[in-house]
């Protein structure tokens, strides 16, 4: 008997998004702590986008990136945050079919974009530390443009294709989705159709999109250390290293969960953990991203020193 043979064919109209229901105490927690984390995140990606847009210093390849990957994080946070802060204060868990396809094509785009940013990022580490020469040659201003927008454009193409395909799925309940967003294999559990064709090209999608960019981050981090630790001065590793530090940590975080999470086996002991480290690379990795980059780079540090002063400047003469 085919999955949807049998049962009830009439289709739903809007998902429930259990999130952290059964777990009142961290409902609290996150009541209290998410629009902290939210304003933060924002506000702090924002800060970065401005510096790197404003400091002629940082008109480089590497803050070219930051900065697009600043503008990434404030909408990717932007599609999970507000909707799981609102059904937390209101309690209303609904959302609509329509509206869950997209987020969930919005989320896709997004991760998929962050991965190839975070890949370019280390490739310009890499050129930079370990083919310093050719660095100039290579990371041109119009190669860094094709980069960001490849970044952008192809997981915005492949998401759109994948939601297309999980659109044409028929749910028909229940209508529980055991998650604090749409993520896209709680949502196709619940379709009365055949997925074999969805889960097949998801799969192909993602391993093109994730583990393309993370073998490509894990081979220049490789050759970026073996050629750190060659450096005969401990002044010149330490130097090296503090260049590309800050996007390993990035990466360490973002790379590090996404992968655990979807590498965990699809077992009711094991959901809590996955949306529990599902709020690592969702809201904790937006998070991270200006605090790493604005507490440990000396160049932004310097750039942030800048604006203060010209703002106290500006201040003192209008009073004046």
């Amino acid at each position: 008997m085919g999955k949807g043979e049998g049962e009830n064919q009439t289709s739903i109209t809007e998902f429930i998004l259990l999130g952290f229901g059964n777990v009142p105490e961290l409902q609290v927690l996150l009541l209290l702590l998410l629009p902290v984390i939210y304003v933060v995140t924002v506000a702090g990606n924002i800060l970065i986008i401005v510096l790197v847009a404003s400091d002629q210093h940082l008109h480089t390849p590497m803050y070219f990136f930051l900065g697009n990957l600043s503008c990434l994080e404030t909408c990717y946070i932007s599609i999970i945050l507000p909707r799981l802060l609102a059904s937390l204060l209101t309690g209303n868990r609904t959302i609509s079919v329509n509206g869950c396809f997209i987020q969930l094509h919005f989320f896709g785009s997004l991760v998929g974009a962050e991965c190839y940013l975070l890949a370019a990022m280390s490739y310009d580490r890499y050129l930079a530390i370990c083919k310093p020469l050719h660095y100039a040659a290579r990371m041109k201003g119009r190669f860094c443009l094709k980069l960001a927008a490849g970044s952008w454009l192809w997981p915005f193409v492949a998401s759109t294709l994948l939601v297309c395909l999980v659109s044409q799925l028929i749910f028909c309940g229940p209508n529980e989705i055991d998650h604090f967003f749409c993520d896209f294999t709680p949502m196709t559990k619940l379709s009365c159709n055949d997925t074999n064709l969805v889960i097949l090209v998801s799969f192909i999608l993602c391993s093109i999109e994730v583990l393309s960019t993370f073998i490509l981050t894990v081979t220049s981090y490789i050759s970026i250390i073996t050629t750190i630790l060659r450096i005969p001065s401990t002044t010149g590793r330490k130097k090296a290293f503090s260049t590309c530090s800050s996007h390993l940590m990035v990466v360490t975080i973002f790379f590090g969960t996404l992968i655990i999470v979807y590498m965990l086996p699809d077992v009711a002991v094991l959901r809590d953990l996955n949306k529990v480290l599902s709020v690592f690379y969702t809201v904790l990795t937006p998070l991270a991203n200006p605090l790493i980059y604005s507490l440990r780079n000396r160049e932004v540090k310097e750039a942030m020193r800048k604006v203060i002063q010209t703002m106290r400047h500006s201040q003192k003469f209008r009073w004046i």
